[in-house]
């Protein structure tokens, strides 16, 4: 009789606009960390006909030169497309309430746009891109 393994995959896919700017913040330790907040929607008909839109929102997070990069080019209404993974956080407030948050931690983000100073009609949209693994106390939120 074989024997089943379990395999754990953790593996995120998303594209959306930028709901506010990235704010960048760096750690103690001087890594820099990046929030990205997107929304992306779906657009659907409903039974009735009606078209409807269901909007998801996220936070991405970066880091190091990813955060920097994103912090740097990115502003609000940027359509990106993210691959990275889930994770989720828990702390305590000062006032004592429990708070928990799932996001993506980014490994590579891509601009779907690119608008710049030096914006070219046609010019590949750039990327950041990196692995890291960053210990939870280093976590500046």
């Amino acid at each position: 009789m074989a024997t089943l393994s379990m395999i754990d995959v953790n593996k995120v896919l998303i594209a959306g606009r930028l709901t506010r700017d990235p704010e960048l913040r760096y750690t103690s330790s001087g890594t820099a960390v990046t929030t990205l907040p997107i929304a992306m929607s779906r657009r659907y008909t409903s039974k009735t006909g009606e078209k409807r839109e269901d909007t998801c929102y996220i936070n991405v997070v970066a880091w190091q030169k990813t955060a920097e990069f994103c912090a740097e080019y990115l502003g609000k209404g940027r359509a990106i497309f993210v691959e990275g993974r889930l994770q989720s956080r828990s702390w305590e407030t000062d006032t004592g309430q429990k708070r928990s948050v799932i996001e993506v931690v980014a490994q590579r983000v891509q601009f779907l746009e690119w608008v710049g100073k030096e914006d070219t009609e046609g010019a590949p949209a750039p990327a950041a891109e990196e692995e890291h693994d960053v210990p939870e106390e280093e976590i500046p939120f």
